[in-house]
């Protein structure tokens, strides 16, 4: 693979990744698009990875909070923030980890890279999003998240599997349907991201060891490195944006895009 194409993946990972707007699906259109060689789902995961340095970095002082929580919910004690936050991130990624695996063995995650999947996933999650961001109230904030919010949010974010759903999107879309503002509901969508993507890392990750290939380490470390330095840009950003912006931007975007991508598809 090319230092330009892996270059390409990292900037087309670190500006969507936090955008409802499916950083995977713009990933696995790459190469249907354009005629490169596809890059799979180990580099898609160093993409990844490359983002998850950023929102860690961003979110440090609520990731550092949870890190010492975790520590008490070892002990079995919940009886600190951080504790209470930390289980409800471990709640909130078992259904993705439950349904990522049943998806991987029955290859049924291949078999949804298409076009046309990506396309009815942008559009359909789309209207999705915008009603929920139209319909939602503003009365809780990430202070207020409780585990029955962690299990549904959690439930919700299973559906991001499916290519073109967008993982922050769909997040997003259950935290404000549950009543969370704009702000936090995509701050509990970036903290829900951690223990996902290290998850998923860490499973094609031992696939990447096994096969000792050293070219493809040299790959995923050219597009961790990259798309962390786009991610921490993109992520400041938007976070920005969300005190004055709705989500109706991302909407239209996706919406249009699924339209294109269905009429590449069915014709």
């Amino acid at each position: 693979m090319t230092t330009f194409q892996l270059l390409l993946i990292a900037l087309i990972q670190g500006i969507t990744e936090f955008l409802p707007v499916s950083s995977s699906g713009h990933l696995i259109l790459l190469p249907s698009l354009s005629g490169m060689e596809d890059q799979g789902q180990v580099i898609d995961v160093a993409a990844h990875l490359g983002t998850l340095g950023a929102v860690i970095l961003y979110f440090w002082a609520d990731v550092k909070l949870a890190l010492v929580g975790l520590t008490r919910l070892a002990q079995r004690k919940i009886d600190t923030q951080g504790a209470f936050l930390a289980l409800c991130l471990i709640v909130a990624t078992v259904p993705v980890i439950i349904v990522g695996l049943v998806l991987k063995v029955t290859g049924l995650s291949d078999a949804m890279r298409g076009i046309a999947v990506i396309g009815w996933a942008m559009i359909i999650f789309g209207i999705v999003l915008y009603w929920a961001d139209q319909k939602g109230t503003t009365a809780k904030t990430a202070a207020q998240w409780s585990l029955k919010d962690a299990v549904q949010m959690g439930l919700w974010q299973a559906l991001a599997l499916i290519p073109g759903t967008s993982r922050s999107g769909i997040t997003i879309t259950a935290g404000r349907m549950l009543g969370y503002n704009r702000a936090d509901a995509a701050k509990l969508a970036m903290l829900m991201s951690i223990p996902t993507i290290i998850a998923s890392a860490a499973l094609l990750g031992l696939d990447v060891i096994s096969t000792g290939d050293i070219g493809e380490i040299r790959d995923i470390g050219i597009v961790v490195v990259m798309s962390f330095a786009a991610a921490l840009v993109a992520l400041t950003l938007m976070m920005r944006l969300l005190k004055s912006v709705s989500f109706t931007p991302y909407v239209i975007y996706r919406i249009g895009l699924g339209l294109i991508l269905l009429w590449i598809a069915y014709t």
